[in-house]
């Protein structure tokens, strides 16, 4: 059985390249070990990807090779 973390303690924050105005926003929390959970910003409470952060920083850095 695989256990889900709370995530009512995760420090939120938006991305670097979200739209001040409001818009498309993904939201990520940086304090939740051995993952990074991602949300839409306009639903909070809505659902969120947990993403293993292995992943994460390899998702990460192909984005930077690729600007």
């Amino acid at each position: 059985m695989r256990h889900t973390p709370e995530l009512n303690s995760a420090r939120w924050r938006k991305s670097s390249y979200s739209n001040p105005n409001g818009g498309s926003c993904v939201e990520i929390a940086d304090n939740v070990p051995g993952l990074v959970p991602v949300r839409d910003s306009k639903n909070p409470h809505g659902p969120s990807l947990l993403i293993p952060a292995v992943a994460w920083s390899t998702f990460v850095e192909s984005l930077k090779d690729q600007s």
